[in-house]
């Protein structure tokens, strides 16, 4: 456990001198208050009837998007750079084991998204403030709930898939690919093949999310689900990285 904090805050450290983590932080704050923005004009609006009063979902499903896109860009580097810079060799005669390794590079990645999920609860809090009587608090924290699993799912695969590259530009298109399949294209068909539908929504990414945490249900099918991707990926990431150690 000591390796695996090490490795994490080494990681999360490494973050905030990265222009490129500068740039995701950026982006995604930024769009989210945007949309949050808009939202509350509409709320305004409301007084004379016009626009519905805004919700949580407003911030939380935006958030859930970015990360789709957001993600691929954190963790393209953590593994693969360590091949292309040839410190992996060093890692692995080092006395961490693989999984340590492999769980410490997602855990500083999860806890710098943690950070600008953190971050934008101030849209949610200054949401509260101008509504009346105030947001859904279960809502919220359903919501909330739903985007931090999903951010802990996309990057231990995001992990995973960095380590079996050595190239950050081929880990980032990569992830990127998969993430797409799961999100939009894995549940499409549960609408066209009649045997198997279920299986097949199962496996889509985004219902999980906009269809239980988004809408306030918090299902042991949805947990269950994104716990296992993201232990999935993190076992990817093991098997890459004893696959070179031997060979």
């Amino acid at each position: 456990m000591r390796n695996i904090w090490t490795i994490a805050k080494r990681e999360y450290d490494l973050y905030f001198i990265s222009p490129v983590a500068y740039v995701v932080a950026f982006l995604f704050l930024t769009i989210v208050g945007l949309i949050f923005g808009i939202n509350i004009i509409a709320l305004t609006l409301n007084q004379f009837g016009f626009a519905p009063a805004p919700d949580p979902r407003i911030v939380t499903g935006p958030m859930a998007f970015l990360m789709l896109l957001a993600i691929p860009a954190l963790t393209m580097r953590l593994l693969a750079d360590e091949v292309r810079m040839g410190t992996m060799e060093l890692l692995l005669t080092a006395p961490v084991r693989d999984h340590e390794l492999v769980v410490g590079k997602w855990l500083g990645a999860f806890l710098f998204m943690l950070t600008l999920i953190a971050a934008s609860l101030v849209f949610p809090m200054m949401m509260n403030q101008v509504s009346d009587p105030g947001i859904d608090q279960m809502l919220m924290l359903s919501g909330y709930l739903g985007v931090i699993l999903l951010a802990a799912a996309f990057l231990a695969l995001g992990v995973g898939i960095s380590a079996i590259f050595s190239n950050q530009i081929a880990a980032f298109f990569t992830t990127t690919v998969i993430f797409v399949v799961l999100w939009w294209l894995i549940g499409a068909p549960a609408n066209i093949i009649p045997g198997g539908a279920e299986v097949f929504r199962y496996l889509d990414m985004s219902a999980h999310f906009y269809n239980s945490f988004n809408e306030g249900r918090i299902t042991l099918a949805g947990i269950s689900y994104y716990l296992s991707l993201t232990v999935l990926g993190l076992v990817i990431g093991t098997t890459a990285i004893e696959t070179r150690r031997w060979r």
